[in-house]
């Protein structure tokens, strides 16, 4: 009955969110303190969840720019910055074979970021240059994900996520900060992006064990908490409405 009933529950969690070695460890020996399988559990359970909530991270953004029509106090800069940080860190990923779980989320947030780029150009009047920077962009996409692309070229766009990371979440925050409000920034995608960010650490550290990774993502979290200081620092402060033309 043990054996049959173990069956169903090790499909399940052997390999996605746990080697074998620790389920055995866990579920047939009963140890159920054993530290280094606790933080693999951990680490992976954490992965999955922040790649599932990147499904709809972004979402309250894209719908809020929507809703107003208008994509003000969002910096332009900003957002292409964070797509750089995004592409890099997906294709280093890739390139390295990193699993899933440790970077997934960088796939649907690249996806909903390039909207939001699209959406700030279409807002600003540009919808034709929203249109040829998503030709584009699909275009450094495949070049970089390509069997031809030296490594080391994948190794150094990760590199620069730092800087990349650091500049965009700066611009943003200047831009806060001489419109002495927020616009049209959505606090619960801020929120979101910040606590990711921090879970991130951790598990880059378990599942990669790679510190460019992990270094990134600690100055994310630094970046993002700036934000989210602002969003609440100005969350009584609203946007002056524009005049409509007559």
């Amino acid at each position: 009955m043990a054996a049959e009933a173990d069956g169903p529950l090790k499909r399940v969690l052997v390999p996605l969110l746990l080697p074998e070695k620790c389920y055995d460890q866990i579920f047939v020996q009963w140890d159920l303190l054993h530290v280094p399988c606790l933080k693999i559990l951990l680490s992976k359970g954490l992965g999955l969840g922040i790649v599932a909530g990147s499904l709809l991270v972004k979402l309250p953004q894209v719908f809020k720019i929507l809703r107003a029509r208008s994509a003000e106090g969002l910096s332009l800069q900003s957002v292409v910055l964070e797509l750089v940080a995004l592409t890099g860190t997906m294709a280093y990923s890739i390139t390295n074979n990193f699993p899933f779980s440790s970077w997934g989320e960088a796939l649907f947030l690249m996806l909903q970021t390039l909207t939001i780029c699209f959406l700030v150009l279409h807002y600003s009047g540009q919808t034709v240059k929203g249109g040829t920077f998503l030709v584009s962009y699909a275009l450094v996409l495949l070049c970089l994900l390509s069997p031809l692309t030296p490594p080391s070229l994948v190794t150094l766009l990760q590199a620069s996520n730092v800087p990349a990371v650091v500049v965009g979440r700066l611009l943003q925050a200047a831009t806060n900060y001489r419109n002495g409000h927020t616009g049209q920034l959505s606090a619960v995608t801020v929120f979101l992006l910040f606590g990711g960010s921090l879970a991130r650490i951790f598990t880059s550290i378990q599942e990669t064990g790679d510190p460019l990774m992990a270094g990134t993502f600690v100055v994310s979290s630094l970046c993002n908490g700036l934000i989210a200081s602002q969003l609440l620092y100005y969350w009584n402060v609203k946007a002056p409405a524009k005049k409509k033309q007559q």
